[in-house]
């Protein structure tokens, strides 16, 4: 669309509305632009009648200091696989400005240079919505090269809406993991007011500088104030909120540490690790793996377009996971339907029941309708893992083992994915 660069500003006309903000570029049918509000608005291409450019980009190239390594200081690498925390966008000339270097990251973040040495690079660009299985292969192939480096630690910049999916994903996939690996995000860009990338970043940072910590797990703010963050365990955390930078809770279980002020509280046991060599178990990106919503007034036809995937996780509703599967009267006939599929698709693939209450735990014994998905071959009994964790856990078994493993594999608690005891209270999760 015309002779656009990113952060030029521009004026945007559809039949009935126009917009004003910085163009970004974005591969997808929708043109990009970031209000001075600091969000970014995506408009359908089709819809465009007019762009004006109000004032071109000006950038200015700044040259950074070379940093020295500090021998007793640990190394941290940070790998980026989004700018939102290393982007800033100068409203005065409309420069978009992303910073991945070490000398970039350090201009932007002083702070870390007195906690320790930091490498830095960009391992792709991307929004986390369009992440899929390479991805996160990808990304641990990434890890497996910088471990080989020997730094002590590394940090993952990522976008917040699918952090969970893919730290549960690295969790699986690293085996034997020797160094701490934290998911990093942030609600609200470092151009905007608020903003809580440099809390997050430098957290995640005084974490690994300061523990003996060997595992994946997530760092972001731990309320609405600049005060602390919490490291949170990768398997039993979700984005609760989609826009409060204290968004993320974690779930059925207890948060890791608190970083206050640099200072590390730990607030569950981490037991020491056995030193053992790092393996890679990859995800299959050919896998055809759902997830099915239970909900009012449904079809037959809905489990059935599940017939050619390998895997389905079945979010149910309360206690059992149930799914409308009983024929009442002369309304629910569909349901015996509902019920016929399910028994036939089980028969050919995993079915795993998780409930949408998202806290506690499926027990699929107390009801009559719970029992029943159980004598159809569903599995997920006694198990309280997110629904995230569940799609991420088949995934990843039907990568690596054999069908005839991957019912019994299910129930095992292989990296801290399901409790030991469900949590009576959750209201201070």
């Amino acid at each position: 669309m015309q002779n656009l660069n990113p952060g030029d500003k521009v004026k945007v006309f559809t039949s009935s509305e126009e917009f004003e903000g910085i163009f970004i570029p974005s591969p997808t049918d929708s043109f990009v632009i970031k209000l001075k509000s600091g969000y970014n608005m995506g408009i359908d291409k089709n819809k465009i009648k007019k762009i004006e450019i109000l004032q071109k980009a000006k950038t200015t190239e700044i040259k950074h200091p070379k940093i020295s390594n500090n021998k007793d200081l640990k190394t941290i690498s940070i790998l980026h696989t989004g700018g939102t925390i290393a982007a800033l966008v100068d409203y005065e000339t409309g420069g978009v400005i992303a910073r991945f270097s070490p000398e970039e990251i350090i201009a932007m973040f002083p702070e870390l240079k007195k906690i320790a040495n930091i490498k830095s690079r960009l391992i792709s660009n991307m929004w986390s919505e369009d992440m899929n299985f390479n991805h996160y292969n990808i990304i641990a192939k990434e890890i497996e090269k910088e471990i080989k480096e020997g730094v002590d630690g590394i940090i993952i910049t990522h976008g917040t809406d699918t952090l969970g999916f893919t730290a549960a994903a690295l969790t699986f996939v690293l085996e034997n993991l020797p160094i701490p690996v934290l998911l990093v995000g942030s609600q609200r860009s470092s151009d905007r007011g608020g903003a809580d990338a440099k809390l997050n970043l430098l957290s995640a940072a005084h974490f690994i500088a300061k523990t003996d910590f060997k595992d994946v797990a997530i760092c972001m703010h731990e309320s609405m104030n600049d005060d602390s963050c919490l490291i949170m365990p990768s398997l039993k955390t979700r984005k609760l909120h989609s826009s409060s930078r204290n968004a993320f809770k974690v779930v059925s279980d207890t948060a890791i540490a608190r970083v206050e002020n640099g200072n590390i509280t730990f607030l569950k046991h981490h037991p020491k690790k056995e030193e053992k060599k790092l393996s890679l178990k990859l995800f299959n990106p050919k896998l055809k793996v759902g997830i099915l919503k239970s909900h009012p007034n449904m079809l037959a036809k809905e489990i059935t377009n599940y017939s050619n995937f390998d895997g389905l996780i079945l979010e149910g509703y309360g206690l059992a996971g149930n799914f409308p599967i009983n024929k009442i009267d002369k309304f629910t006939s569909e349901n015996e339907k509902i019920h016929n599929e399910l028994k036939k698709l089980a028969k050919k693939i995993p079915l795993v029941a998780t409930s949408q209450t998202i806290y506690g735990r499926v027990n699929m014994n107390v009801y009559s309708t719970g029992r029943l998905l159980q004598e159809a071959g569903i599995l997920g009994h006694n198990l309280d893992m997110l629904t995230e964790t569940a799609f991420i856990k088949l995934a990843w078994l039907l990568s690596n083992y054999p069908k005839n493993k991957v019912k019994e594999l299910f129930h095992e608690n292989l990296r801290g994915e399901i409790s030991k005891r469900t949590e009576p209270d959750f209201s201070e999760n």
